[in-house]
């Protein structure tokens, strides 16, 4: 089945209560994963880093936006065994290799390496050391550069799949690239996924029927909300209609139909299918035209409705009443 991924981030604009709302809500819509982002503000960044988008009215830098959204090593364990509670994968794409030290203290499963980082082997190296498999975003890479990556990842026999992903918030339809799935599978030959910013449900849908094995997209309370990925997300009510979606999609990809064996219809077939009738009455050596003839149900009364052209010329041996069904005893031989 499909892997689902509700990503949080920083949703939770650094308070402790709405990340644990969130726990609880992501948990009643089905996801496997619920993701955050740890971020270690003097590790990772500088008080020269631009806003992506300028959102916020209160954090003068970037750099004081991302201490805001840090949480203590106390505070991220409680998160991490809230989720263990509610039945959700606790995971945090970390920005630092001091947020992959402080992720091997609370216990993860895996990594999720975001688009701008992919070519940070820095980091890389770091979460290799873990001995973890890595799921990579390839929305800010080109192959030349996945190429590199990939190849990093092997020499350290890094278990790794790979998300199409485009860097664009919110990504617009012609800008999905879903053809990039087939040609990741093709060139990596690994488990691919699609990695969502479109603020819809379609184009997860559509990734899934192409072969996507991992989702990821943006989960918010409200679209309204404040915060850089709000109008890029989905609601909960989307993300439960987005997984049961996706289900039942993946439920289908796993049991193909044989469309060379149609026997389990054969009941119904006898049902809806038809036989030959005439729509007027006809005298004893009446030629059957094309122009007298219908079909009705059920099949087996009377000649099959596949089979008229057999009929058609040839003559009647009897008074055929509107209606009556015609069978291979009306017909002169």
């Amino acid at each position: 089945m499909t892997l689902i991924i509700a990503e949080i981030a920083q949703a939770h604009d650094g308070s402790l209560g709405m990340a644990h709302a969130y726990i609880d809500a992501v948990a009643k819509t089905g996801c496997n994963i619920i993701k955050f982002q740890t971020h270690i503000a003097e590790a990772e960044s500088s008080i020269h880093e631009p806003f992506r988008v300028r959102f916020s009215k209160q954090d003068s830098t970037r750099m004081e936006y991302w201490k805001r959204m840090e949480f203590t090593l106390k505070q991220w364990k409680e998160l991490k065994n809230h989720c263990d509670d509610v039945g959700l994968e606790f995971m945090s794409s970390p920005f630092s290799n001091k947020a992959v030290d402080l992720l091997e203290e609370i216990g993860v499963k895996r990594y999720k390496v975001g688009s701008g980082e992919v070519n940070n082997y820095v980091l890389l190296e770091r979460i290799a050391q873990t001995g973890k498999p890595v799921i990579i975003s390839s929305g800010m890479s080109s192959f030349e550069e996945l190429d590199q990556t990939i190849l990093f990842l092997k020499s350290r026999n890094v278990s790794y799949s790979i998300l199409q992903c485009t860097t664009s918030y919110p990504t617009k339809p012609n800008q999905f690239g879903l053809n990039v799935i087939k040609e990741l599978k093709d060139r990596y030959k690994a488990k691919v996924g699609f990695s969502d910013h479109s603020s819809s449900i379609e184009a997860c849908i559509a990734a899934t029927a192409l072969g996507a094995e991992i989702l990821e997209f943006h989960v918010v309370f409200d679209k309204e909300m404040f915060g850089p990925d709000a109008k890029s997300s989905l609601n909960l009510l989307e993300t439960a209609q987005l997984v049961k979606a996706v289900k039942n999609i993946s439920l289908a990809l796993e049991n193909p139909v044989d469309k060379s064996n149609n026997s389990e219809f054969s009941d119904i077939k006898s049902i809806f299918e038809k036989s030959l009738a005439i729509n007027k009455d006809l005298k004893e050596g009446s030629v059957i035209r094309f122009s007298d003839l219908e079909t009705k149900k059920p099949k087996g009364f009377g000649i099959l409705a596949s089979e008229y052209g057999n009929v058609i010329g040839k003559r009647v041996n009897k008074d055929l009443k509107k209606w009556s069904f015609l069978n291979p005893e009306d017909i002169l031989k």
